[in-house]
């Protein structure tokens, strides 16, 4: 097996490399979004309390 063959994938290339790429990018979604949830909750409960105060 070629390397040529390998990332052809047996004619099937465009599906497979299309669901690992899309595969991919819901991971990297899962693991992201909730970063930035956080840190823009915690940066609104901060100035909240600063205006309490």
């Amino acid at each position: 097996m070629t390397i040529q063959e390998f990332f052809a994938m047996g004619g099937y290339a465009f599906y497979v490399w299309t669901s690992y790429s899309l595969t991919l990018i819901v991971l990297l979604a899962n693991i992201i979004l909730p970063i930035v949830q956080r840190k823009k909750l915690l940066r609104e409960l901060a100035l909240k309390q600063q205006r309490q105060r």
